[in-house]
């Protein structure tokens, strides 16, 4: 299409040029009037004269908007002081809520015992405390891996049932395997066969 245009423009400007020619042969020559083709031409002109004088101005507000962007192309705003400081007030708040959750025990209990916590000593120590509802204030304790018993024992409470005596004692157990997971628990044997009853189990590590 666009060939097709320039093939008339140039029909036309050819036209345009011999048409003088014949003027001046049929009668007297006439006033000359600038043809269509020179004010195509001349309009090109000054619309090629006008962009170009746009352009400094263009790129002004090109550069312009560019310093006003970050690295990612996207508007960049100072941070103000007072959301840098709200900012900093709610990273200190959830550190620590993370560190008093951290810190915090887990309690455990059941029917025979109550408040339960473990606190970790060492590599392999723990201390256990608690309170407990036992029959004489004697109860036992062992450590398992799921498949063997690593370590046993036996502990008191201060005040035998109905009271609920509190106890404090330690354990001390290794793992066989490193991917087991040793769990402690605390149980009251029965005194018709020795079964373990109230159990109570608590992960250690």
């Amino acid at each position: 299409m666009r060939g097709l245009r320039l093939i008339k423009q140039m029909k036309r400007t050819m036209a345009e040029r011999l048409r003088p020619c014949q003027r001046s042969a049929a009668g007297p020559p006439v006033a000359d009037v600038p043809s269509p083709s020179i004010i195509f031409f001349r309009k090109n002109a000054t619309d090629v004269a006008n962009r170009c004088a746009m352009r400094p101005f263009l790129f002004l507000c090109l550069t312009l908007l560019l310093s006003q962007c970050g690295p990612d192309n996207t508007a960049y705003r100072q941070p103000s002081p007072a959301a840098d400081t709200i900012a900093r007030d709610i990273t200190t708040a959830q550190t620590k809520d993370t560190t008093a959750t951290e810190r915090t025990p887990k309690v455990y209990s059941n029917e025979r015992f109550r408040n339960v916590t473990v606190e970790r000593l060492g590599e392999h120590a723990f201390r256990v405390t608690g309170e407990g509802q036992i029959f004489e204030a004697a109860f036992s304790w062992v450590v398992e891996d799921g498949h063997n018993e690593l370590a046993k024992g036996h502990a008191m409470t201060n005040a035998g049932a109905p009271e609920w005596g509190r106890f404090d004692f330690t354990v001390d157990a290794t793992k066989q395997r490193t991917n087991s997971t040793l769990t402690l628990i605390l149980f009251e044997s029965s005194p018709k066969d020795g079964s373990r009853t109230f159990e109570l189990p608590i992960p250690l590590y």
